[in-house]
């Protein structure tokens, strides 16, 4: 299972070379992008990656797996594995920098997946599994308990790396009012 590409989200520094041609198909649909004949977004290509991925996990896990039998612990193995490939420092709570964002030194802390990687990966899978034929109340990256694990992953590193991540409040715009025209003053008004 150490062959797999790369996962990241669009903030990774990593190089997206290599075991992408994956040509598993999991529900029959052999078009993950869109029908449009236009170059497919950065975000679609992303979330094709994610998904062969996803299906080359599965594959490689013992004993195989099928979608359909894919679960939301599934998809929690799958996150856990994922974290030996992280790049973001995550302290724990003996380190002397544990709540600092930027530590003066290095420290042996592990690597881990950054939570906002995983969340923005979860959300690329859940709808890739949709759109290969996957029944929304079915979907194993919408399962209870990875939510749960993405909130609990997120309130540990921001603890961790003294970064906070509040939920922000949407401004509320005020009624819009047509824009007024300023005319010239008539030419006798001067």
């Amino acid at each position: 299972m150490d062959s797999l590409p790369d996962i990241g989200g669009e903030s990774s520094n990593s190089e997206n070379t290599g075991n992408n041609n994956n040509s598993l198909t999991l529900a029959g649909n052999s078009s993950a992008s869109s029908s449009s004949p236009a170059t497919p977004s950065r975000y679609e290509n992303q979330k094709r990656r994610d998904w062969n991925t996803f299906g080359q996990y599965l594959k490689n896990h013992r004993p195989p797996l099928s979608l359909n039998r894919c679960s939301g612990a599934h998809v929690l193995e799958f996150l856990r594995y994922l974290d030996q490939f992280g790049k973001t420092k995550i302290h724990t709570p003996i380190c002397p920098f544990y709540g600092h964002p930027n530590p003066p030194a290095p420290c042996p802390c592990p690597l881990r997946q950054a939570w906002g990687s995983l969340d923005a990966l979860i959300g690329r899978l859940r709808a890739a599994y949709e759109e290969n034929g996957g029944k929304p109340e079915a979907n194993p990256f919408g399962a209870r308990a990875v939510r749960l694990y993405l909130r609990e992953v997120r309130d540990l590193q921001s603890k961790a790396r003294g970064v906070s991540y509040e939920k922000k409040k949407r401004k509320r715009l005020p009624p819009s009012q047509p824009p007024q025209l300023q005319l010239p003053p008539p030419p006798g008004a001067i």
